[in-house]
């Protein structure tokens, strides 16, 4: 399972071989945590650690391999350092010795294309100061200053800072609401939380946790009941504002809950908050035409032990079949784990609530396909169209916008 500092803003460092970026994370961290060396290439994977930089919170700085690594080994290392920027909130460029060329400017490039805002920062200015005609050429292709920077001296430190938290989006850090313009204070909020073997012994799953806590936050009323109490809890004659259940729960509890009482799943509550909602809503549609044959992406955001009960690679694949009834082929990615197969390939991308990753992380994940006009939805919808819920269960979102 990924663990949940994932959640935080992403920060990814780049440049070439032995431009300080692994000293400069050991500064920007406050301690060392990346090896430092004279020998070029040090750094291989990428190396994450946590930070709280004030006024953003924590976040994850990550240190890669240098973009002008040589080798077949160099390759891969490369091929893992541009694989980073599709998960990073913002990219700090790190240059040094005055060389700004190609690499640096594929590198840009690649930033663009993924959205993701970065700052170019020349190092060791203690050995060599940035050129004027240089700082004059970078200004010209990309419309940013340089900030000059020393490892050995940090009077230059708090700019940095502030220059990070200029470049990364606030959207990275400040923490939307699972329930904004859902609920008000004093609302009550049912969510109705099956408990199978999936579920964690002894402790709730975090899109349950979550979504207890943003009740809380709005100043509304949280009660939860397993399916199986559902009705006793009905019988006690109190009417919610709102219920969410899970989603392999949908075809139950529609039944129990009254028409006039809006109701939607924890993964479509997630599907607004992490992913694309209106392609979602678009995609979803599209079930309705597969047919033999078609390949299905299934992309789980976490990894975890499989079992019989698993929802993504069990029970949505034998659920579409039915609804469809035709004979569908599936492909399951689990984590962020790229892609092996060209994403036209596939008819329908199902991703997960998403609950374990990014906002950008899962942005990026759909992009490709959303670029190349595959049909993307999300589990929680999905379910809900195959039981014959969705108009319902994302009404309360249409009547919210």
């Amino acid at each position: 399972m990924r663990k949940g500092n994932d959640l935080k803003p992403h920060i990814g460092i780049f440049g070439r071989r032995n431009t300080g970026k692994s000293s400069f994370v050991n500064v920007l961290i406050g301690h060392e945590v990346s090896i430092v060396s004279p020998q070029a290439g040090t750094t291989t994977d990428p190396v994450k650690k946590s930070v709280e930089i004030f006024g953003i919170g924590p976040v994850v700085v990550i240190d890669t391999a240098g973009i002008d690594d040589i080798g077949e080994l160099g390759k891969k290392r490369i091929i893992k350092t541009r694989q980073i920027i599709k998960r990073i909130d913002c990219a700090v460029l790190i240059i040094a010795d005055n060389k700004f060329s190609s690499f640096e400017e594929d590198l840009i490039s690649e930033f663009h294309s993924y959205d993701v805002p970065y700052l170019i920062v020349h190092n060791k200015v203690d050995i060599l100061a940035l050129d004027g005609n240089l700082l004059k050429k970078i200004r010209e292709k990309t419309n940013k200053d340089v900030l000059e920077f020393s490892n050995l001296d940090k009077r230059n430190y708090q700019l940095l800072l502030e220059n990070i938290k200029e470049t990364i989006p606030t959207t990275a850090y400040v923490k939307p609401s699972l329930f904004e313009g859902l609920i008000k204070p004093k609302d009550l909020v049912l969510l109705v939380t099956p408990i199978d073997s999936e579920a964690p012994e002894g402790r709730m799953i975090l899109p349950q946790v979550m979504a207890w806590r943003d009740v809380l936050d709005k100043d509304a009323i949280c009660m939860s009941v397993k399916e199986t109490e559902l009705i006793d809890f009905l019988k006690l004659g109190i009417r919610p504002n709102l219920v969410v259940t899970d989603s392999q729960a949908f075809g139950y509890v529609m039944k129990q809950i009254p028409a006039d009482i809006p109701l939607t799943g924890f993964s479509i509550v997630f599907a607004r908050l992490r992913g694309n909602f209106e392609k979602y809503v678009e995609g979803t549609l599209q079930i309705a035409n597969l047919k033999d044959k078609d390949r299905i992406l299934i992309l789980e955001s976490c990894t975890h032990h499989i079992s019989c009960d698993d929802i993504g690679r069990f029970k949505i694949p034998n659920w579409l079949q039915k609804y469809t009834k035709s004979k569908l082929e599936f492909d399951v990615v689990a984590g962020l784990s790229e892609i092996e197969r060209p994403i036209t390939d596939y008819a329908l991308i199902l991703q997960c609530g998403g609950c374990v990753v990014t906002h950008k992380q899962l942005k990026s994940r759909l992009k490709p396909a959303i670029a190349a006009g595959v049909p993307v939805t999300n589990y929680g919808m999905a379910i809900a169209y195959v039981n014959g819920i969705f108009e319902r269960a994302i009404a309360p979102f249409q009547l919210n916008k």
